[in-house]
């Protein structure tokens, strides 16, 4: 390493050492999402109960994460490298181009990470949509309490807690249609 670190001036040495950082921490990282490590924080047991999530954090901490500072610290010492030694720049520019490319690859990084989270979906389906369904009676619905019903909501059948709009009770097998939703608790109607 030091034969390796011989021919370069203070600032490549400056250079090759955030590469050499940046690059270890990506590459822990990357092999602990592969090996199902929890990359993204957590609550950390121990003798302090540390929110590592960072959900209720501003945008200032979410961007000085590990994960930016390695990063920067990658891209900064990489094209500052190439810039002094390859290209032959003086040190203020190198370090110019050096520190944009880093901050460069923490906006994007933030941008990759933001448009993958916009594809996230939580999963659930609202109550609200099954106004309209159609489905049948699973437990009689009596006339004054609640009984069960499976409707059919957006090619995903479902078991709903019901009650009958008019009262009335409502036997098992019974056709019924969804007229209204209370809470968690579907109104339906039978069917003719």
């Amino acid at each position: 390493m030091s034969y390796l670190l011989a021919n370069f001036s203070g600032l490549e040495t400056f250079f090759a050492f955030c590469a050499i950082i940046g690059g270890v921490f990506t590459l822990i990282r990357l092999i602990l999402q592969f090996l199902g490590g929890d990359a993204e924080g957590g609550d950390m047991d121990g003798e302090l109960d540390i929110d590592t999530d960072g959900s209720d954090s501003d945008l200032g901490f979410k961007i000085l994460s590990l994960q930016s500072l390695s990063s920067f610290l990658l891209m900064f010492g990489l094209v500052g490298l190439a810039m002094s030694r390859q290209s032959g720049f003086a040190a203020l520019p190198a370090v110019i181009c050096a520190t944009l490319a880093g901050f460069a690859s923490v906006w994007l990084i933030a941008k990759l990470f933001s448009l993958f989270n916009q594809l996230q979906s939580s999963g659930t389906l609202p109550n609200s949509a099954a106004r309209g369904a159609t489905g049948s009676v699973y437990l009689t619905i009596p006339a004054d309490g609640q009984g069960r019903v499976s409707i059919r909501v957006r090619d995903r059948l479902r078991e709903y807690d019901a009650v009958s709009s008019n009262g009335e009770e409502i036997p098992t097998g019974a056709s019924i249609e969804v007229v209204d939703v209370r809470d968690e608790v579907m109104v339906v109607s039978k069917l003719s």
